[in-house]
Order: C-alpha cells, then sequence, then structure tokens
C-alpha cells in the first residue's frame, strides 16, 4: 500500500510495565487505570492489537503515553521519565516501523529541560512529533509560560499532539461525580482549545500543526456563542474563535456518535479532522467502529481524506498534501 494511501489513527496509546513502575516510584498513584488492557509492549499484546487493526482497517498508529505524562516538580525525575519513554517507544518503533510512530513525552513544567529532551527525540529518535496534556500540574496549556514550547514547535512546523490530563477540568463537581472521563475529558479538550484561541497561539505560532482529541470536545457547539461573548469578555482577542479554531486540527474520536462527527466537519471543516481510537480504549468492534462511523457519516470523498490525512505525522510523510500553515 502506498504511503499516501495509509490509513493512520494520530490517538493511540501504549506503555510499557517499566515506565508504569517508575511512575509510581515518583508518587503516581493511578497507573492501575493504564494496566490489563491490552496496551502493553509484549508479543502477545502487540499481535492482538495488529490483528485488531488490521480487521478495523487501520494501517498504522501514533503512540502517546498521555495522559501518563511524566510531570513532576523534581526535575530529575520528570527527565528521568522522559527519557525512558521516548527511548521506549523509540524501540517499538524502530522494531516495527510499518505499524507505529510516536509522539515524544517532555518534562514539563521544566522549559529548558523540555527543550533539549523535544531537540533528542525529534532529531535523534526521529520521533513524529510531541504529546502534552491539556494542562501541566494544573497550569492550563495556554498560559503564556508555555510559548516558549511553542516557539520552537513553530519554528520547526513540528505536530503537537494535545490529549486530557484527567484532571476533571479543575472542578470537584466532576471529581466528586465519578465524571473524570466521560465528562471531565472532553471538557478539558474544550477549555483547552479555547484558551489557545483566546492567547492567540494558533494565530501567533501558525506552523505548529496542533492535534486536539475527541473532536475538540463541546467546542463545535460553541464557537458562534464564543465569537459573540469575546467581545465583552476577552475583547483584546485579535481573532474570532470560529476563524482560529480552523488553524488547529481535530481527532474523531467520538465513540461512534455520528451528529457529533458531523458537527465537527460542518464547524472546522472535514479537512481539520483525523483519524483516532483512543486504542485500547475502543478495541474490537468499537474499534471497527471508529473507522466505520466516518465512513457512514461523511461523503466517500471526505471519508477518505479524514482516514488517511494523518500522514504528515510520519517522517516520510508528504508535507506538502496536509497540515498546510495557511487556512482559508
Amino acid at each position: 500500500m502506498k504511503l499516501e494511501m495509509m490509513r493512520i489513527d494520530v490517538h493511540a496509546h501504549l506503555w510499557s510495565e517499566d515506565y508504569l513502575r517508575l511512575l509510581e516510584s515518583y508518587g503516581r498513584e493511578d497507573t492501575a487505570t493504564q494496566r490489563g488492557l491490552g496496551a502493553g509492549d509484549s508479543p502477545a499484546e502487540l499481535d492482538a492489537r495488529f490483528a485488531m487493526n488490521d480487521a478495523a482497517g487501520i494501517d498504522h498508529q501514533v503512540l502517546s503515553v498521555s495522559p501518563q505524562s511524566p510531570y513532576f516538580p523534581a526535575e530529575q525525575e520528570a527527565l528521568a521519565a522522559a527519557r525512558l519513554a521516548n527511548d521506549h517507544y523509540a524501540g517499538v518503533v524502530r522494531d516495527h516501523p510499518e505499524r507505529f510512530s510516536a509522539f515524544a513525552t517532555l518534562p514539563l513544567p521544566h522549559l529548558d529541560a523540555s527543550l533539549g529532551e523535544m531537540a533528542r527525540a525529534l532529531d535523534d529518535l526521529r520521533m513524529a512529533g510531541v504529546g502534552v496534556t491539556t494542562s501541566v500540574l494544573g497550569r492550563s496549556l495556554g498560559d503564556p509560560f508555555f510559548w516558549p514550547l511553542f516557539e520552537e514547535l513553530n519554528l520547526r512546523a513540528a505536530c503537537l499532539s494535545i490529549h486530557p490530563a484527567g484532571r476533571d477540568a479543575g472542578s470537584p463537581l466532576i471529581a466528586r461525580n465519578r465524571m473524570r472521563w466521560m465528562v471531565g475529558a472532553p471538557m478539558e479538550d474544550t477549555i483547552c482549545a479555547m484558551h489557545l484561541i483566546l492567547e492567540g497561539v494558533p494565530n501567533r505560532f501558525p506552523r505548529v500543526r496542533i492535534v486536539h482529541s475527541h473532536l475538540g470536545g463541546a467546542l463545535p457547539m460553541l464557537l458562534p456563542r464564543a465569537d459573540e461573548h469575546v467581545r465583552w469578555e476577552a475583547p483584546d482577542v485579535d481573532m474570532m474563535p470560529t476563524h482560529a479554531a480552523r488553524f488547529m486540527y481535530y481527532d474523531t474520536v467520538a465513540h461512534g456518535h455520528a451528529p457529533a462527527l458531523r458537527a465537527a466537519a460542518d464547524s472546522y471543516g472535514v479537512d481539520r479532522l483525523v483519524l483516532g481510537t483512543d486504542f485500547p480504549y475502543q478495541t474490537g468492534a468499537a474499534l471497527r467502529r471508529a473507522v466505520v462511523s466516518i465512513e457512514e457519516t461523511l461523503t466517500p470523498e471526505a471519508a477518505e481524506e479524514v482516514l488517511t490525512a494523518g500522514e504528515e505525522l510520519l517522517p516520510a510523510g508528504n508535507s506538502s498534501r496536509r497540515f498546510r500553515p495557511s487556512r482559508s
């Protein structure tokens, strides 16, 4: 199969037991949620994953460790965990280059260390881009504190994959009512995308290929409302949210919900959507549904465009075809 026709899943996970144990040794208490799901690196797990991908018509996955990101107050711990994760991913990709690419993780919030690890991951390990979460130890990704990171990504025209942090969007109402992932995660997507827009990040750093998870959460439903409200809530914004949203990209993880996919396609444009599955949280029939729902909801031409859009994330991708810095 030619590269330009590959169906590439940009939202997939794989965690090694060594990495999860290291996070636990530094104080993470939620790594059990990543175990026992078939998302490890054992031969049996990989064979099962490849069989499911083949059945679903997925040729290639771009891996990320989110939400188990190596974010710790101690720089030494954050850097050790990030390097372990990136070296592990580099090995997995080297062993299965036809099946996997990977997003590098960074030792945030430590900017100098993160910039150094980004250079190592992209230049030496040849990773497909960088993966971060919607917030870092409680600080929004839209905070100008992170602009040095965006500046370097902009210079590289690199891809930045953004995944919910799993921190309840900072809301006790979510945390105390068993809604961390069913409601909290898409709220984190929504808040992060809007904060980036309000801080002018898509316009300030137009070459960064920002990819949000889960269709951007509730963003498709909120853009016209946001356009009206910025006039008095954020009058300094230099670009209307409806327009700024089209400077970014959104994966199609929607659990087969056709109305959500149609809303995103209508709000952003089909050319802003890329295939995502959230493997291993969608496997088997649900993994197949992640592809079929796109084929059944969009026109054949639009569906194929979305399903093959992630090719630009590959090191050998055709940079002229997707993720263009100029938008209409």
